[in-house]
């Protein structure tokens, strides 16, 4: 799972735990680890909503200023399948 750049920081700080996908279909999958940086993210839930659930709170704790800014970044490629993801970053390699 890749994150911008500008969300990095938040998330190793466990400011940022949830993220928003749209998608052709899922990337990723409940209870798998993600490689980031120096640690990894381990997905602790999935599931399809449509757009119009996004609220501007969801927006926020994912790490964007509101729902236009973060469908600015969340829309790119042909994806039409929209997924919240709640996630939990942790230091060092996954354990296996």
């Amino acid at each position: 799972m890749h994150f911008i750049d500008k969300l990095r920081a938040g998330i190793e700080r466990g400011e940022i735990t949830t993220t928003i996908r749209i998608w052709q279909k899922p990337c990723v999958k409940s209870g798998g680890t993600y490689a980031m940086g120096a640690g990894h993210v381990r997905v602790t839930g999935m599931r399809p909503i449509a757009i119009e659930q996004i609220t501007p709170k969801m927006a926020r704790d994912s790490g964007f200023d509101g729902v236009i800014d973060l469908l600015k970044t969340a829309r790119h490629g042909h994806g039409e399948k929209v997924y919240f993801i709640t996630f939990e970053y942790r230091e060092g390699a996954p354990k296996r």
